[in-house]
């Protein structure tokens, strides 16, 4: 069990997203486990407050699931597939009391992934739609179910207002299936990129991601647990709805210049099946290949920093679209890392294990001499500083979030900012007058607007009146910075009020043409949307 420690898991943790290049040679994935059938055959058993202590696979964890687990055939049987993933037919009863419904072979109603598949089911019940899990028939996935189940059940004692983690409803054991329900939320962050054509978040809803992102892992933290995995695939959007809002970088394949923009930015982070407790000893493979921290490569132990080194990246790619370090190969992964955040520290290099010692040569990475390819070489040097990174996406707050990731992305995990200290960041606590007109967490009533140092105040329904807006932004734009504003009703009667740059425009029914036609007028205007409106601002 020992070597599992300090050897990839593959399929586990393997990102089957494209990618832009061929994989290489090196990247082939051994074949998956035959399904193990008929070890564990039950039907539902109810909940289980605790089953053993969290980490990597052990016998020990093994040895608690058999005991626990139970073996009562429920005929009539289907055969799992070749994979062991449960073969299901819509209409289907998982239990007496829960019963699949509406199930169509869609993406949205069914996701197959490395640990089996997430169906949207019917709570006959509680009368409400719910996601269940139902893990693969393989001795190894059942046991890092039960983990979830302990991590889920530990997490919703101190989470009283579940706003941070998914809310787990029940659980149960059915044909070999560790089945696990819970409540139903949107679609993950990655899912949203992809349907969105990779284009970018706006910079405020990154910031709001981010926070609450932050939140739930000094949350984790502060149980002593690490997530291990965070990755955009494991945090999903609460709401699955989405407005349309002008973007002229990018065209849509109906040729209009707009992208989606989620109305909501609560999230939730899901996937606790490879959560562990901190521990002095951990120095087996985690963390999704792309998402991988430096120490966790070369093999110097782990802890919580890992968790702190998945959201910087992340965070990166909600504002380019794209994964930072897209590569499949430990050597040609710290290259790409010294490529955009500098040389990796010698005293981290001279102590990587027996694994991670091959890529290093006198003190330093042994790169491009021992690189297997030109290919690779290009993948590397392609990639630019971080710096320049962020500023061919972001436009403003760029300086604060170059620095917070800065401190997210520090290789020395001793040195790296912990979740508490990054939401103290003035990236999340400077008084932007962006922030202040940001309207982007609508599960909050926004009723006011607030503009300009002197925190002048005026209420949405102000806006509204032609001659008290204006009035209003003309006092507004003589304090320093100046506000160009477009203010869009979307509830009643389209307007566009204006303040120099900005022409007023009045329509009654063709909205999104109104928004386009009034925000292509305004040089590097900057767009939010409120909980009826639009609102754009320009500040020069």
């Amino acid at each position: 069990m020992e070597m599992e420690r300090v050897t990839e898991f593959p399929m586990s943790q393997l990102d089957l997203r494209p990618r832009k290049r061929q994989r290489l040679g090196w990247d082939v994935a051994p074949p998956p486990p035959k399904a193990q059938l008929g070890l564990f055959c039950g039907q539902e058993i109810g909940n289980v407050t605790s089953f053993a202590s969290l980490g990597a696979p052990s016998d020990h964890i093994s040895s608690s699931i058999l005991k626990r687990v139970a073996r009562n055939l429920s005929p009539p049987w289907r055969q799992d597939d070749k994979d062991g993933h449960y073969v299901f037919a819509v209409g289907d009863n998982l239990t007496a009391r829960l019963a699949e419904a509406n199930i169509r072979f869609t993406e949205r109603w069914v996701k197959v992934s490395t640990f089996g598949q997430v169906l949207e089911c019917w709570d006959k019940e509680r009368k409400e739609m719910v996601a269940i899990k139902i893990v693969r028939g393989i001795k190894k996935y059942r046991e890092a179910a039960m983990i979830e189940v302990d991590v889920l059940q530990q997490l919703g004692k101190h989470d009283k207002g579940g706003n941070r983690c998914v809310q787990i409803r029940n659980w149960f054991d059915y044909r070999n299936h560790i089945c696990i329900v819970f409540e139903k939320l949107g679609p993950s962050l990655y899912d949203f990129l992809r349907k969105n054509n990779y284009s970018s978040f706006p910079i405020d809803l990154v910031r709001e991601i981010g926070r609450q992102l932050l939140e739930c892992i000094a949350f984790m933290h502060d149980l002593r647990l690490i997530h291990t995995d965070l990755k955009p695939e494991n945090v999903l959007l609460v709401s699955p709805e989405y407005v349309k809002v002008p973007d002229y970088k990018c065209s849509s394949r109906d040729g209009s210049f707009s992208k989606r923009v989620p109305k909501s930015s609560a999230i939730k982070v899901i996937d606790f099946g490879s959560t562990t407790y901190d521990r002095q000893d951990q120095t087996y493979i985690v963390s999704t290949r792309h998402y991988r921290a430096p120490e966790v490569i070369l093999g110097l132990g782990w802890s919580y920093p890992c968790d702190i080194w998945s959201v910087g990246c992340i965070l990166v790619e909600l504002c380019t679209g794209e994964a930072l370090f897209q590569t499949h190969e430990n050597l040609e992964h710290l290259a790409m890392m010294e490529r955009v955040l500098g040389p990796l520290p010698t005293h981290m290099l001279k102590k990587s294990d027996r694994h991670a010692e091959k890529y290093v040569r006198k003190g330093r990475l042994d790169w491009p001499e021992g690189s297997t390819s030109r290919e690779s070489i290009k993948a590397v040097m392609k990639l630019p500083r971080l710096q320049n990174l962020v500023m061919q996406h972001v436009d403003h707050s760029a300086g604060d979030l170059i620095h917070l990731l800065q401190g997210l992305l520090r290789y020395d995990p001793s040195e790296r900012l912990t979740a508490r200290a990054a939401l103290r960041h003035p990236f999340f606590t400077r008084d932007h007058l962006r922030r202040n007109l940001t309207a982007t967490k609508l599960h909050f009533v926004f009723h006011s607007c607030y503009y300009s140092h002197d925190q002048r105040r005026c209420r949405m329904n102000q806006l509204a009146d032609a001659a008290s807006s204006m009035s209003y932004l003309s006092e507004a734009s003589i304090s320093s910075p100046s506000l160009h504003l477009v203010y869009i009703n979307t509830s009643l009667e389209t307007k566009a009020h204006a303040h120099e740059l900005v022409p007023t425009i009045t329509c009654t029914s063709d909205v999104l043409q109104t928004i386009l036609q009034a925000f292509a007028e305004v040089p590097n205007l900057n767009v939010w949307y409120g909980l009826d409106s639009y609102m754009g601002a320009n500040i020069i």
